[in-house]
């Protein structure tokens, strides 16, 4: 049987099913009440005030578990700097330390480097001591001390162990490998929105991807972290699901709408007087997170205002380009440009959180496709990695809403887009979404991106680490991009659209019939 016959019987069976079950559904309306009963006011209320006591009981249990010590936690590396000489890290701890220091040695098979143990070994002392900064903030939960520490003049290509305190009271030792400085293999994790239920869902999701790819050179975040941008216990959550993963790989984070909120208690007043004479309303305007900047110690190389929030790095011939689509989104097309016209870099990846193509229903962001993607189709960035649509869409190899396809010469480069989901929060598909090679709905992905000198291979895997998409890149010879894309069988007799039709009207037919069936039944 013909693909074409299975799709117009497949339409009639499911029409059939669509029957019966709508003629079950009436049966077993007539047996219950039809007058089913809404909830009332004091209902409402109730279940309000069991949410309210449960979001209370909630904050009781993070003040208990993330409360700060003089202990370091939530040591995380980021970069503020080359990948090739220096590597940044960030820490928490209670407001009695008021010191930060970092110690920094190469990495070798025992520990010699450690500056205890030189003591006690007639071996020179390794360990390079370096001075940090301190950030205070007071969260919704807390009073706490931020602390970095920027190592430099680092060798490339090269394994280094470090630890972080206040030179009395020492997280334990870290690894990591500073970058090559010349273009080399390298690897790397996508997430997108983790955002919910971060500690019980999303931390098999990360712990998973990392069993992966263990020696990845980064990772990358497009966004929403966390659900609530201010909430200390959430950020808790995002920093235990990942654990000591964050203090050996580097994060390159980008902030989503759920990293902005509107200040607590801000009484900034709108310019001005209104002209009924009312009182000025307040300033609702969302700003950053107030946990963002002093956790993560990022760039500042993107426009004025937007600091560790835009910003770019470059990494054995890789530009990663992180835009911040919450604000400024003028301002940023214009500095892009420069940013991706004068690359020197064989590859590009660029990150944001909403979408230029949305996976999702009734979620299109337009003015940011007009103002980016013109840019994007100038001077095609390899990939655009994105979340916000709690659903996975990846395109084909793209420009000007055309999917290319066939041999493309050096003129026809395109952009591969992709939406994706970490986090147990899931949306509608958008199944009428046409750019889309690759989708899927309610389902918990991680992305593993290898590439190696004119090779870019690119995987989706399920929470269970499961195979889900995958395609390649290429650019050798004329051949600039080469997606995977598996060929539909042609069978030969009646056209797709002719089975289509004969299906649809079979179907037609029966719901018909059913209607009639209905009618009786409700009598």
């Amino acid at each position: 049987m013909s693909p074409r016959c299975r799709i117009a019987i497949a339409l009639f069976l499911a029409s059939l099913l669509a029957v019966a079950a709508s003629l079950s559904s009436a049966q077993e309306a007539k047996k219950e009440d039809p007058k089913k009963e809404q909830p009332t006011k004091e209902e409402i209320e109730k279940a309000k005030k069991a949410a309210e006591k449960a979001a209370a009981a909630q904050k009781e249990t993070w003040k208990l578990v993330y409360r700060p010590t003089y202990v370091p936690d939530r040591v995380i590396l980021t970069w503020n700097g080359p990948p090739t000489t220096t590597q940044a890290v960030t820490w928490r701890t209670d407001t009695t330390v008021t010191k930060a220091e970092g110690q920094i040695a190469l990495s070798e098979g025992g520990p010699g480097f450690d500056p205890l143990s030189s003591k006690t070994r007639p071996i020179p002392e390794k360990t390079k001591t370096v001075p940090g900064k301190t950030e205070f903030l007071k969260s919704d939960l807390f009073e706490a001390n931020y602390h970095s520490v920027t190592f430099t003049d680092l060798k490339p290509k090269t394994r280094y162990v470090y630890r972080v305190g206040d030179g009395k009271n020492w997280s334990e030792w870290f690894e990591f490998r500073t970058a090559s400085d010349q273009p080399e293999p390298l690897s790397f994790i996508y997430f997108g929105d983790a955002q919910n239920e971060v500690k019980s869902h999303w931390s098999r999701v990360i712990r998973g991807a990392y069993s992966d790819m263990p020696k990845a050179n980064f990772i990358i975040h497009a966004g929403d972290l966390i659900n609530r941008a201010n909430a200390d216990g959430e950020w808790g959550e995002w920093h235990q699901a990942a654990g000591w993963i964050n203090g050996m790989i580097p994060s390159v984070p980008t902030p989503g709408n759920h990293e902005y909120a509107v200040p607590t208690g801000s009484a900034a007043k709108v310019e001005g007087k209104t002209e009924d004479g009312k009182a000025p309303k307040k300033d609702t305007r969302r700003v950053l997170s107030t946990n963002w900047r002093p956790q993560f110690t990022l760039p500042e190389n993107g426009p004025p205002g937007l600091e560790e929030t835009c910003y770019f790095i470059d990494i054995q011939g890789v530009r990663i380009i992180s835009l911040n689509s919450n604000e400024k989104q003028e301002e940023q097309a214009k500095w892009v440009e420069p940013v991706l016209a004068n690359n020197p870099n064989k590859w590009t990846v660029v990150t944001f959180h909403h979408p230029i193509y949305s996976t999702a229903r009734g979620r299109d962001n337009k003015k940011l496709r007009e103002l980016w993607r013109p840019v994007f189709d100038r001077h095609p960035p390899d990939l655009v990695l994105q979340g916000h649509d709690h659903t996975y869409g990846r395109s084909g190899v793209m420009r000007e809403d055309n999917v290319l396809t066939g041999a493309r010469l050096t003129d026809e480069r395109g952009t591969v887009y992709v939406v994706s989901v970490s986090g147990p929060k899931m949306y509608k598909l958008d199944e009428k979404a046409n750019w889309m090679q690759s989708k899927a709905s309610d389902t918990q992905l991680y992305q593993l991106i290898k590439i190696d000198g004119d090779n870019l291979h690119y995987e989706a895997r399920t929470a269970n680490g499961s195979l889900y998409d995958s395609f390649e890149l290429n650019k050798s010879g004329e051949k600039v991009a080469d997606v995977d894309q598996q060929a539909q069988p042609v069978a030969a007799g009646l056209g797709t659209t002719t089975w289509v039709v004969i299906g649809v009207v079979g179907g037609v037919l029966v719901l018909l019939l059913g209607r009639m069936l209905l009618r009786k039944a409700a009598a």
